[in-house]
């Protein structure tokens, strides 16, 4: 088994001898064999890792990224294959266009996504901008997704191994961004991936993948949010859909939408969190079933699917609202400054403001936008009357 019985054509004119390939990597063993593979199949490899937060935070995170142990194991897996590596400092930039946001959306009462800002504004921005002040012609990552030649231009689709996909984190690429990167390892599955490291050698073969956001040590976010926003975890009532007031909490960066555990409140019937109001300071709970939701609203859609549809006009798509969920059925109406809402044909639970809302054609990812709000239907409002209090929070 070697790179020879994979398509490792990154269609670029050109002996590969004398392409330059840049290879985001970050420690990890996905973007280390995407590295090892390239070089393997012939290109001119080098490596690009960026440190994004501080040594003390990457002690704690054992499988994280781009942090002291990783930005060794970088080093160690280029030294083997015998390939340039750069490692730049990048904490101030991270923390500015990452972190601070991620605070800041927990404390509007969201449910935010670092991942995807991570991509956005710094790998997909910054180090693709660094990559080409290198002499690169390609940008490669470990991402499990798939650039495909379409009659149009390149199209980001899902990856073969749809459990191992991330073509939902990679909804903000722009056109122009897709054109420059690639993504050697969607074809590929993971145990192919780690089969791929051992045969290579590479030391990260049997590495553990994150599980976590990487500046959270130990998945405790609480806590980093109140390090930054001083005086974030503020107490307030946790209410029912009418409002009564059903106990109390210390504070909303504690609770998500969907969230059971945690709400120190004994009943007949578990309760769920329902929505999160920050204005009001207040959690919202209910039963399962009023967690349904058949419209989600968004704010400006990122577009990368050919032409996007006009305003008013719907178009059938399958939305996925979460990172690992498969995908549903809906249409697509957009409004003149971008804006969409999303009509579900069947309710979705959980479903939360500071989430995206990606949109797929089968399995090309066509766009997507921020979760801005969610709603019921006509139909599904009459079948729960007493949501009517929640459905204005959740469009406040």
């Amino acid at each position: 088994m070697s790179s020879a019985s994979l398509d490792l054509d990154l269609g670029i004119a050109g002996p590969r001898r004398e392409t330059r390939v840049a290879v985001a990597m970050s420690g990890g063993v996905d973007s280390s064999v995407a590295a090892a593979l390239l070089a393997e199949a012939g290109y001119e490899v080098f490596g690009i890792t960026l440190r994004l937060y501080a040594e003390d935070a990457s002690r704690t995170r054992p499988g994280a990224c781009c942090a002291g142990q990783d930005i060794y194991d970088a080093r160690r897996v280029a030294d083997r294959l015998g390939i340039r590596h750069y490692v730049l400092d990048y904490e101030a930039r991270f923390r500015e266009a990452v972190i601070e946001d991620f605070a800041d959306s927990y404390l509007r009462g969201e449910t935010p996504i670092p991942c995807v800002r991570c991509n956005e504004r710094v790998k997909f921005r910054d180090l693709l901008a660094l990559a080409r002040d290198l002499g690169a012609d390609a940008l490669a990552t470990g991402h499990y997704a798939r650039r495909i030649a379409g009659p149009a231009g390149p199209e980001l689709h899902r990856a073969v191994d749809r459990g191992r996909d991330q073509s939902y984190f990679l909804f903000a690429t722009t056109p122009a961004q897709l054109e420059f990167l690639r993504f050697p390892l969607g074809a590929l599955a993971k145990e192919r991936v780690r089969a791929e490291a051992a045969r290579l050698g590479l030391a990260v073969a049997g590495k553990p993948d994150s599980q976590d956001i990487c500046f959270v040590p130990a998945g405790r976010y609480a806590g980093v949010i109140e390090r930054l926003r001083p005086g974030a975890a503020e107490p307030g009532a946790i209410v029912d859909e009418e409002g009564r007031v059903l106990g109390r909490h210390r504070g909303i960066i504690h609770f998500t939408v969907g969230q059971r555990r945690g709400l120190g409140i004994a009943g007949p019937a578990p309760l769920y969190v329902l929505s999160v109001d920050a204005a009001r300071r207040e959690v919202v709970v209910g039963p399962q079933a009023a967690l349904l939701r058949d419209r989600v609203f968004t704010g400006p859609l990122a577009w990368i699917g050919g032409d996007p549809p006009a305003p008013g006009e719907e178009r059938a798509v399958v939305a996925r609202l979460r990172s690992g969920h498969p995908g549903a059925p809906a249409l697509l109406r957009t409004s003149a400054d971008g804006a969409a809402e999303v009509a579900l044909e069947e309710p979705e639970p959980a479903t939360a403001p500071g989430q995206a809302c990606v949109l797929y054609d089968a399995d090309r990812m066509l766009g997507g936008g921020w979760i801005t709000g969610t709603g019921r239907s006509a139909t599904l409002a009459a079948a729960s009357p007493d949501a009517a209090r929640l459905d204005r929070v959740a469009a406040a």
